[in-house]
């Protein structure tokens, strides 16, 4: 590196390969790569510190809570680079990301680094040449207070996690871990599911018609109250299924009564009672923030938190958006004249209101002191002009934002909402008043650049309110057509979606927006939540640990002491709570006298791993949380003083749909689980069907090894020594292992024969050898029966073709070409429709290494956790996402705090 160069650290290859092109030839950019150290795994740490202070947590909490950092090995290549390059400067540059994860990492590299020539810090929102012109006429010092947030949140979350997980481990399962966030955020999906087992749901009727006008003009409407008394609506019932205290004047329907009323208005004459219109007005969202943006592109382009955040990640480097880790809604003067004048550009002036729009931040506390998420620069490009050069995913999350942006500063959408009710007098002397409102749009305002996708759940309401109704007036005379009586019963609460999650986390100030996508990502990969379509769906596993940690660990699943140790953090950030002070509180408790986690663990007693992990699910039936996943258990009625009864549950059976009948019918499936169907001719053992987690299957009955048969088998072995003449040790025999095979889609488990068993056993079939010397078998996999030949296989039609085909018929098969994408020899497992960002039909493929997911472009591979059957198109098109939005895997990263650390 020439002399009188400025050295300047980013975080990412890409962001510094953006940087570069407007920094002139004084300037040399290079990349940290995130993280350069970090706190080590106890095992890691060097054999003289595991027995110290550091050996527990690699922190040291007797001694101000100092932390132990390392370099990752992976990292110590970099840090030389980033040495050797900053010999030859004479100035320093430190622009990592503008938060408080960034400032951590400036302040890492200051200190490994150790630079002897003058050091600044930079931070810029947005990588455009204006921005960084900005930033470098006013660089600053290292923020210390930001730092110390960043740390005690590190600190925080090894105590957290490494007090309270080997709890986990011990009572429920091993691989288990507790966080901060991601227990609290699994404890809101557990709650939301207790709710729906526990619910009852009522049954109600109404009567629904379409009505018509002398001139032919037609509206649908409800019936709204019978004798002008209001008949109820599922709002009026309670979770328990009865109706709410404040609504026992209404009249629930029975079917008679609603299907004889229907009856007896087919010749009724209806009229309008009244119509009222009221003026609608509405307001636009403000710009984006990070938990905003993952919502809205959940709804709108189905992507997961993880993935609009890779996606955005991208944009922001690349100099395409601002910051995408913030929750500030405010827009910089220059956005707000580029939203502006686009919105004038492209609406027309009237579209834009006098002054601009400025929204206040939702969370004043917060940490991030950046603008809204928008499009980077001082003037706006629109999608079109920059799609050639983004990703479909890119140009779908980059279009989003822009529209949000310009959105924030139009004018209010305009119109107004009618209301009107009708009467008829049925033939029994009833008086059937009906009802029907919508709202009509006169202004469209900034629904002309964006309009919010609601949630499913909200869906059906938001579409009743938009129908338009025609002009209508007091007394006019109506028709009415298809009067019918429909029957409805009330739902269970929804469960959480990502974006819905996102929401509550927010509204509790739960987290930040920096947590967000990867709490989603642990509580899936940590198998306490799957995804069932868009719907978050716990396991039982998450059962036992929510019940554990509420039953021992309360306060640390608290909604409101989560959200006030992330204003903590916030105030540490400020500088106005010292840190070592306040780790002190959390972990050997305050001088208030609240107890700190230490004695919370220390003081833990006896806990019932039995109890914890039983969830009652039915009068004397519960649901025990096993070593090899959860079964059903009651007493044998029988035999009360005997063994219980078990049953499996079906993994991809969800906790709520496990009722009291469908346990009867896992209680009678496992009666015959374990039926002996007979002896296999060949080798003289016993053949049984059992029923197991993923259905049921037939195995053979083999005595294991007695140690003393194993002796003798060792004994049996010749002597072998080594060079130095010692005898080496004998190899223990395995233990033999049982064939098994699935009962194919067409067999049950109480009708199965031996000789369905024999031939399923028989499986794989050899059927010959191909021209080629290869050979070809039949075999039975997880998503049907299929022809192999070396690495290539071919589906099969049935699974009667499993014993009926022949060597000439699979040759004739090996003889087409096995094509890829459309027009394949091998039909697909599954096909869902056009992908939403590649337009291109998504179908489900068996693969070498399984089944996957493809649009001919992109392939993703199906979790094994993920049934075929279950597997929807939300979730094919999110894999796929998932996909394209991956980048190359992130290393962990090191390093050391409280002395210098070599490289």
């Amino acid at each position: 590196m020439p002399e009188g160069k400025k050295l300047v650290i980013v975080e990412s290859p890409a962001k510094s390969r953006s940087i570069a092109k407007y920094l002139g030839d004084d300037f040399i950019v290079d990349a940290s790569a995130g993280h350069i150290r970090d706190l080590p795994q106890p095992s890691e740490l060097p054999q003289d510190m595991k027995k110290g202070p550091f050996g527990k947590f690699a922190v040291d909490p007797e001694n101000g809570f100092e932390p132990y950092y390392v370099i990752s090995e992976s990292k110590k290549s970099k840090v030389r680079e980033l040495k050797k390059l900053l010999k030859d400067a004479d100035e320093l540059y430190l622009a990592t990301d503008a938060d408080r994860e960034g400032e951590a990492i400036a302040w890492h590299l200051y200190e490994v680094l150790k630079p002897k020539v003058p050091t600044y810090r930079l931070t810029f929102t947005e990588i455009t040449k204006e921005a960084i012109q900005r930033a470098m006429q006013s660089p600053r010092e290292i923020d210390t207070d930001l730092v110390d947030a960043q740390e005690t949140r590190r600190i925080l979350d090894r105590l957290y996690g490494y007090e309270i997980s080997p709890v986990l481990w011990r009572k429920v399962g091993k691989g288990l871990s507790a966080g901060r966030v991601q227990s609290v955020a699994t404890r809101m999906i557990v709650e939301r599911e207790r709710e729906r087992m526990a619910f009852v749901p009522a049954s109600y009727w109404d009567l629904s018609g379409q009505f018509a006008t002398d001139s032919g003009e037609e509206f649908s409407a409800k019936l709204h109250a019978v004798d002008d008394e209001r008949i109820a609506t599922g709002s009026d019932f309670t979770d328990t299924g009865e109706l709410k205290k404040s609504r026992r004047d209404v009249v629930v329907l029975t079917r008679e009564d609603a299907e004889s009323l229907a009856e007896s208005l087919t010749q009724a004459r209806f009229r309008v009672d009244s119509v009222e219109d009221k003026p609608y007005s509405r307001r636009p969202q403000p710009p984006f923030i990070t938990s905003t943006l993952q919502q809205d592109a959940a709804r709108r382009l189905r992507f997961s938190s993880r993935v609009t955040m890779q996606v955005a990640q991208r944009l922001y480097e690349n100099g395409y958006i601002t910051y995408m880790r913030t929750d500030s809604t405010t827009l910089s003067t220059e956005a707000l004249n580029a939203a502006r004048k686009q919105a004038r550009e492209l609406y027309g002036a009237e579209s834009v209101p006098e002054k601009p729009r400025y929204y206040s931040r939702r969370n004043e506390t917060a940490q991030e002191a950046h603008e809204a998420i928008r499009p980077a620069g001082d003037s706006f490009r629109t999608p079109r002009q920059v799609k050639s050069e983004l990703s479909a995913d890119e140009f779908r999350l980059y279009e989003l934002i822009w529209k949000r942006t310009v959105a924030s500063q139009m004018a209010d959408a305009e119109g107004f909402t009618a209301s009107v009710r009708l009467t008829g007098t049925a033939q029994d002397g009833r008086r059937a008043t009906f009802g029907a409102s919508g709202t009509v749009i006169t202004f469209p305002g900034f629904l002309a650049a964006y309009e919010e996708v609601a949630d499913d759940s909200e869906k059906k309401e938001t579409e009743s309110k938009d129908k338009r109704l025609p002009e209508l007036s007091e007394g006019e005379p109506l028709t009415g057509t298809d009067v019918e009586a429909k029957g409805h019963e009330t739902s269970p609460p929804a469960r959480y979606t990502e974006a819905s999650i996102v929401a509550e986390l927010e509204k509790r100030e739960i987290g930040r927006p920096s947590t967000y996508a990867p709490t989603i990502s642990i509580i899936m990969d940590r198998g306490y939540v799957t995804k069932r379509g868009s719907a978050l769906v716990p396991s039982w596993t998450a059962f036992s640990v929510i019940r554990l940690l509420e039953e021992h660990f309360g306060q640390y699943v608290d909604y409101d002491f989560t959200a006030r140790l992330e204003d903590d953090l916030d105030q540490i950030a400020r500088g106005e709570i010292e840190r070592e002070a306040w780790l002190q509180g959390f972990y050997f408790g305050a001088s208030s006298g609240e107890e700190g986690l230490k004695a919370v663990v220390d003081n833990l007693g006896e806990i019932d791993a039995r109890a914890v992990n039983t969830i009652e699910v039915a009068d004397g039936v519960e649901v025990r949380v096993g070593r090899y996943g959860p079964y059903l258990e009651r007493p044998d009625p029988e035999n009360p003083d005997g063994d219980p009864l078990r049953a499996n549950i079906p993994a991809d059976l969800a906790p709520d749909e496990l009722t009291a009948a469908k346990a009867e019918e896992l209680f009678e499936q496992a009666q015959h689980s374990g039926r002996v169907l007979g002896t296999d001719p060949e080798t003289g053992r016993e053949i049984v069907v059992k029923d197991g987690r993923y259905g049921p299957y037939v195995t053979e009955v083999i005595e294991e090894m007695t140690e003393e048969e194993i002796q003798a088998h060792m004994d049996a072995q010749p002597t072998e020594y080594y060079k130095n003449g010692k005898p080496k040790p004998k190899k223990k025999p395995k233990q033999p292992k049982p064939r098994t095979a699935s009962l194919l889609k067409s067999m049950d488990l109480e009708t199965v024969t031996i000789e369905d068993a024999l031939k399923l056993l028989s499986l794989p079939r050899v059927l010959g050898t191909d021209d080629d010397g290869e050979q070809i078998t039949a075999q039975n996999g997880r998503f049907g029966p299929y022809l192999k030949k070396g690495s290539d296989s071919r589906s099969l039609e049935s699974e009667e073709q499993l014993f009926t085909i022949t060597l000439e018929e699979a040759k004739k098969i090996y003889a087409q070409p096995k094509q890829r994408g459309r027009g394949t020899a091998k039909p697909p497992l599954a096909e869902f429709g056009a992908d939403p960002t590649t337009e291109k039909p998504v179908v489900v493929k068996d693969g070498r290494f399984g089944p996957y997911v493809t649009d001919g472009e992109t392939n993703a591979t199906v979790p094994r956790s993920v049934s075929l059957d279950q597997l929807t198109a939300e979730q094919a098109y999110s894999l796929l996402a998932e996909k394209r939005a991956k980048g190359p895997a992130k290393k962990k990263s090191g390093g050391r705090r409280r002395t210098a650390t070599k490289a």
